[in-house]
Protein backbone atom coordinates (compact mmCIF):
# COMPACT_ATOMS: atom_id res chain seq x y z
CA UNK A 1 0.00 0.00 0.00
CA UNK A 2 1.36 3.41 -0.94
CA UNK A 3 1.59 6.20 1.63
CA UNK A 4 -1.03 8.13 -0.32
CA UNK A 5 -3.40 5.20 -0.10
CA UNK A 6 -2.73 4.81 3.62
CA UNK A 7 -3.46 8.50 4.19
CA UNK A 8 -6.61 8.56 2.05
CA UNK A 9 -9.87 9.54 3.72
CA UNK A 10 -11.74 6.32 3.12
CA UNK A 11 -15.23 5.81 4.48
CA UNK A 12 -13.79 3.61 7.23
CA UNK A 13 -11.22 6.20 8.25
CA UNK A 14 -13.81 8.99 8.20
CA UNK A 15 -16.08 7.01 10.48
CA UNK A 16 -13.31 6.17 12.95
CA UNK A 17 -12.03 9.74 13.18
CA UNK A 18 -15.51 11.21 13.47
CA UNK A 19 -16.61 8.77 16.16
CA UNK A 20 -13.59 9.76 18.26
CA UNK A 21 -14.12 13.47 17.60
CA UNK A 22 -17.80 13.40 18.55
CA UNK A 23 -17.04 11.36 21.67
CA UNK A 24 -14.49 14.00 22.70
CA UNK A 25 -17.25 16.63 22.36
CA UNK A 26 -19.66 14.54 24.48
CA UNK A 27 -22.08 14.06 21.58
CA UNK A 28 -24.62 11.31 22.31
CA UNK A 29 -24.11 7.99 20.50
CA UNK A 30 -20.97 9.10 18.64
CA UNK A 31 -20.70 6.01 16.44
CA UNK A 32 -24.31 6.15 15.31
CA UNK A 33 -24.08 9.91 14.86
CA UNK A 34 -20.99 9.54 12.65
CA UNK A 35 -22.77 6.95 10.52
CA UNK A 36 -25.90 9.07 10.13
CA UNK A 37 -23.94 12.17 9.16
CA UNK A 38 -21.77 10.35 6.61
CA UNK A 39 -24.73 8.53 5.08
CA UNK A 40 -26.48 11.87 4.73
CA UNK A 41 -23.45 13.52 3.12
CA UNK A 42 -23.04 10.63 0.68
CA UNK A 43 -26.81 10.30 0.11
CA UNK A 44 -26.76 6.58 0.81
CA UNK A 45 -28.19 4.20 3.37
CA UNK A 46 -26.32 3.76 6.63
CA UNK A 47 -25.82 0.07 5.93
CA UNK A 48 -24.19 0.90 2.58
CA UNK A 49 -21.26 2.52 4.37
CA UNK A 50 -19.98 -0.89 5.44
CA UNK A 51 -20.04 -2.30 1.93
CA UNK A 52 -17.94 0.67 0.76
CA UNK A 53 -15.53 0.81 3.70
CA UNK A 54 -12.38 1.24 1.60
CA UNK A 55 -13.82 3.73 -0.88
CA UNK A 56 -12.71 7.35 -0.91
CA UNK A 57 -15.73 9.67 -1.36
CA UNK A 58 -15.58 12.62 -3.79
CA UNK A 59 -13.97 15.76 -2.38
CA UNK A 60 -17.22 17.74 -2.41
CA UNK A 61 -18.97 15.04 -0.35
CA UNK A 62 -16.15 14.97 2.18
CA UNK A 63 -16.36 18.75 2.53
CA UNK A 64 -20.11 18.50 3.04
CA UNK A 65 -19.53 15.82 5.67
CA UNK A 66 -16.91 17.93 7.47
CA UNK A 67 -19.34 20.85 7.69
CA UNK A 68 -21.96 18.55 9.27
CA UNK A 69 -19.41 17.21 11.73
CA UNK A 70 -18.33 20.71 12.75
CA UNK A 71 -21.94 21.60 13.52
CA UNK A 72 -22.45 18.33 15.40
CA UNK A 73 -19.39 19.14 17.49
CA UNK A 74 -21.13 22.37 18.48
CA UNK A 75 -24.06 20.23 19.68
CA UNK A 76 -26.45 20.94 16.83
CA UNK A 77 -28.80 17.92 17.03
CA UNK A 78 -27.98 15.21 14.51
CA UNK A 79 -31.65 14.97 13.53
CA UNK A 80 -31.68 18.64 12.48
CA UNK A 81 -28.43 18.24 10.54
CA UNK A 82 -29.74 15.33 8.49
CA UNK A 83 -33.36 16.55 8.49
CA UNK A 84 -35.01 13.37 9.69
CA UNK A 85 -35.66 11.16 12.71
CA UNK A 86 -37.11 7.67 13.10
CA UNK A 87 -40.15 7.27 15.34
CA UNK A 88 -42.31 4.16 15.74
CA UNK A 89 -40.47 2.58 12.75
CA UNK A 90 -41.43 5.55 10.55
CA UNK A 91 -39.10 8.24 9.22
CA UNK A 92 -40.12 11.83 9.96
CA UNK A 93 -38.87 15.09 8.53
CA UNK A 94 -37.68 17.35 11.33
CA UNK A 95 -36.43 20.92 11.47
CA UNK A 96 -35.70 23.46 14.24
CA UNK A 97 -39.43 24.33 14.05
CA UNK A 98 -40.34 21.05 15.79
CA UNK A 99 -39.32 19.01 18.79
CA UNK A 100 -37.26 15.97 17.80
CA UNK A 101 -39.36 12.80 18.29
CA UNK A 102 -38.10 10.57 21.10
CA UNK A 103 -38.62 6.89 21.97
CA UNK A 104 -40.51 7.65 25.19
CA UNK A 105 -43.26 9.36 23.20
CA UNK A 106 -43.94 6.05 21.47
CA UNK A 107 -45.62 4.96 24.72
CA UNK A 108 -48.54 7.24 23.88
CA UNK A 109 -48.91 5.70 20.44
CA UNK A 110 -48.77 2.18 21.88
CA UNK A 111 -51.54 2.98 24.35
CA UNK A 112 -53.72 4.67 21.73
CA UNK A 113 -53.33 1.77 19.27
CA UNK A 114 -54.24 -0.73 22.00
CA UNK A 115 -57.30 1.34 22.95
CA UNK A 116 -58.42 1.47 19.32
CA UNK A 117 -58.29 -2.32 19.13
CA UNK A 118 -60.13 -2.60 22.44
CA UNK A 119 -62.96 -0.21 21.49
CA UNK A 120 -63.27 -1.29 17.87
CA UNK A 121 -64.69 2.10 16.94
CA UNK A 122 -64.87 3.00 13.26
CA UNK A 123 -64.13 5.85 12.90
CA UNK A 124 -61.75 6.10 15.84
CA UNK A 125 -61.49 9.81 16.63
CA UNK A 126 -58.17 11.15 17.93
CA UNK A 127 -57.09 14.60 19.12
CA UNK A 128 -53.33 15.19 19.19
CA UNK A 129 -52.54 18.37 21.16
CA UNK A 130 -49.21 20.01 20.27
CA UNK A 131 -48.49 17.78 17.29
CA UNK A 132 -45.06 19.20 16.39
CA UNK A 133 -43.65 16.97 13.65
CA UNK A 134 -46.94 15.06 13.64
CA UNK A 135 -45.27 11.92 14.98
CA UNK A 136 -48.05 10.87 17.38
CA UNK A 137 -50.92 11.66 15.03
CA UNK A 138 -49.28 10.06 12.00
CA UNK A 139 -48.11 6.92 13.80
CA UNK A 140 -51.61 6.34 15.17
CA UNK A 141 -53.12 6.89 11.73
CA UNK A 142 -50.65 4.47 10.12
CA UNK A 143 -51.36 1.68 12.60
CA UNK A 144 -55.10 2.29 13.12
CA UNK A 145 -56.83 2.34 9.70
CA UNK A 146 -60.07 3.55 11.33
CA UNK A 147 -58.34 6.56 12.89
CA UNK A 148 -59.51 10.07 12.02
CA UNK A 149 -57.22 12.62 13.65
CA UNK A 150 -57.34 16.30 14.53
CA UNK A 151 -53.77 17.47 15.18
CA UNK A 152 -53.22 20.91 16.67
CA UNK A 153 -50.27 23.18 17.30
CA UNK A 154 -49.70 26.85 18.10
CA UNK A 155 -46.82 26.98 15.59
CA UNK A 156 -47.73 27.39 11.89
CA UNK A 157 -44.19 26.28 11.00
CA UNK A 158 -44.63 23.05 12.96
CA UNK A 159 -47.97 22.41 11.25
CA UNK A 160 -46.27 22.78 7.87
CA UNK A 161 -43.68 20.13 8.81
CA UNK A 162 -46.39 17.83 10.16
CA UNK A 163 -48.50 18.19 7.02
CA UNK A 164 -45.52 17.24 4.83
CA UNK A 165 -44.88 14.19 6.99
CA UNK A 166 -48.52 13.12 6.76
CA UNK A 167 -48.47 13.43 2.97
CA UNK A 168 -45.20 11.54 2.57
CA UNK A 169 -46.34 8.76 4.91
CA UNK A 170 -49.69 8.35 3.17
CA UNK A 171 -52.17 9.44 5.86
CA UNK A 172 -52.90 13.06 4.92
CA UNK A 173 -56.51 12.30 4.02
CA UNK A 174 -57.22 11.09 7.59
CA UNK A 175 -55.53 13.91 9.52
CA UNK A 176 -56.69 17.51 9.82
CA UNK A 177 -54.05 19.95 11.01
CA UNK A 178 -55.41 22.89 12.98
CA UNK A 179 -53.78 26.01 14.38
CA UNK A 180 -55.00 25.90 17.99
CA UNK A 181 -53.74 26.25 21.55
CA UNK A 182 -54.07 23.29 23.93
CA UNK A 183 -57.74 22.29 24.28
CA UNK A 184 -59.07 25.34 22.41
CA UNK A 185 -60.08 23.29 19.38
CA UNK A 186 -62.40 25.23 17.04
CA UNK A 187 -65.86 23.62 17.18
CA UNK A 188 -66.11 23.40 13.39
CA UNK A 189 -63.05 21.11 13.26
CA UNK A 190 -64.31 18.63 15.86
CA UNK A 191 -65.80 15.29 14.83
CA UNK A 192 -69.49 14.50 15.07
CA UNK A 193 -69.64 13.01 18.55
CA UNK A 194 -66.43 13.16 20.59
CA UNK A 195 -62.86 11.95 20.64
CA UNK A 196 -61.99 8.40 21.68
CA UNK A 197 -58.49 9.40 22.66
CA UNK A 198 -56.80 12.72 23.41
CA UNK A 199 -53.02 12.47 23.19
CA UNK A 200 -50.36 15.03 24.03
CA UNK A 201 -46.65 15.40 24.49
CA UNK A 202 -46.96 18.95 25.86
CA UNK A 203 -44.26 21.36 26.99
CA UNK A 204 -43.52 20.14 30.52
CA UNK A 205 -40.09 21.45 31.52
CA UNK A 206 -40.18 23.76 34.54
CA UNK A 207 -38.88 27.25 33.77
CA UNK A 208 -35.96 27.04 36.19
CA UNK A 209 -34.89 23.67 34.73
CA UNK A 210 -34.47 24.92 31.15
CA UNK A 211 -30.91 26.16 31.78
CA UNK A 212 -29.81 22.71 32.99
CA UNK A 213 -30.99 20.88 29.87
CA UNK A 214 -28.30 19.40 27.58
CA UNK A 215 -26.97 21.99 25.13
CA UNK A 216 -28.33 20.14 22.11
CA UNK A 217 -31.84 20.50 23.56
CA UNK A 218 -31.61 23.85 25.36
CA UNK A 219 -29.94 25.77 22.55
CA UNK A 220 -31.58 24.26 19.48
CA UNK A 221 -35.02 22.75 20.06
CA UNK A 222 -38.02 25.13 20.06
CA UNK A 223 -38.50 26.62 23.52
CA UNK A 224 -42.25 26.79 22.96
CA UNK A 225 -42.28 22.99 22.82
CA UNK A 226 -40.21 22.63 25.99
CA UNK A 227 -41.13 25.29 28.55
CA UNK A 228 -44.19 24.41 30.62
CA UNK A 229 -44.30 27.38 32.98
CA UNK A 230 -43.02 27.77 36.53
CA UNK A 231 -43.65 24.15 37.52
CA UNK A 232 -43.83 22.64 34.04
CA UNK A 233 -47.56 22.08 34.51
CA UNK A 234 -49.20 24.99 32.65
CA UNK A 235 -50.36 23.11 29.55
CA UNK A 236 -50.99 19.87 31.43
CA UNK A 237 -53.29 21.79 33.80
CA UNK A 238 -55.23 23.20 30.85
CA UNK A 239 -55.64 19.72 29.38
CA UNK A 240 -56.77 18.28 32.72
CA UNK A 241 -59.35 21.03 33.18
CA UNK A 242 -60.61 21.28 29.61
CA UNK A 243 -60.35 17.90 27.90
CA UNK A 244 -63.21 16.03 29.59
CA UNK A 245 -65.87 17.75 27.51
CA UNK A 246 -64.11 16.64 24.33
CA UNK A 247 -63.89 12.95 25.22
CA UNK A 248 -66.43 10.21 24.54
CA UNK A 249 -67.50 7.80 27.27
CA UNK A 250 -64.83 5.13 27.66
CA UNK A 251 -62.27 7.31 25.92
CA UNK A 252 -58.93 8.24 27.41
CA UNK A 253 -56.54 11.15 27.73
CA UNK A 254 -52.88 10.13 27.38
CA UNK A 255 -50.06 12.53 28.25
CA UNK A 256 -46.29 12.43 28.45
CA UNK A 257 -44.67 13.90 31.58
CA UNK A 258 -41.21 14.82 32.83
CA UNK A 259 -39.09 12.63 35.06
CA UNK A 260 -40.45 12.80 38.60
CA UNK A 261 -43.56 14.69 37.53
CA UNK A 262 -46.06 11.83 37.34
CA UNK A 263 -47.59 12.18 40.81
CA UNK A 264 -48.10 15.95 40.46
CA UNK A 265 -49.76 15.41 37.08
CA UNK A 266 -51.92 12.60 38.45
CA UNK A 267 -53.16 14.94 41.21
CA UNK A 268 -53.96 17.62 38.63
CA UNK A 269 -56.12 15.22 36.66
CA UNK A 270 -57.74 13.61 39.71
CA UNK A 271 -58.67 17.02 41.09
CA UNK A 272 -60.30 17.79 37.74
CA UNK A 273 -62.45 14.65 37.82
CA UNK A 274 -60.28 12.06 36.11
CA UNK A 275 -59.23 8.56 37.15
CA UNK A 276 -55.75 7.27 36.31
CA UNK A 277 -56.06 3.97 34.44
CA UNK A 278 -52.55 3.33 33.14
CA UNK A 279 -48.92 4.31 33.62
CA UNK A 280 -46.04 3.33 31.36
CA UNK A 281 -42.31 3.57 31.96
CA UNK A 282 -39.70 4.44 29.35
CA UNK A 283 -36.49 2.52 28.68
CA UNK A 284 -34.80 4.18 31.65
CA UNK A 285 -37.59 3.11 34.02
CA UNK A 286 -39.05 6.62 34.27
CA UNK A 287 -42.84 6.92 34.51
CA UNK A 288 -43.44 8.83 31.27
CA UNK A 289 -46.97 8.14 30.03
CA UNK A 290 -50.14 8.55 32.08
CA UNK A 291 -53.60 7.63 30.82
CA UNK A 292 -56.82 8.88 32.38
CA UNK A 293 -60.55 8.28 32.05
CA UNK A 294 -63.25 10.68 33.15
CA UNK A 295 -65.24 9.82 36.27
CA UNK A 296 -68.38 11.24 34.65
Amino acid sequence: MTQAAADAWTIGRLLTWTREFLASRSVDEPRLSAELLLASALECRKIDLYTRFDQVPPVDRIERFRALVRDAGRHTPIAYLIGRKEFYSLEFEVSPAVLIPRPETELIVEHAVALARQLGADPFHVLDIGTGSGCIAIAIARFVPAARVIATDVSPQALDVAARNAARLGVAERITFVHADAVDVPPETRPVGAFHVIASNPPYIAEDAIASLPANVRDFEPRIALAGGAEGLTVLRRIAQGARSLLTRGGRCCVEVASGQHEAVARLFEDAGWRRVATARDGAGIERMLAFESHA
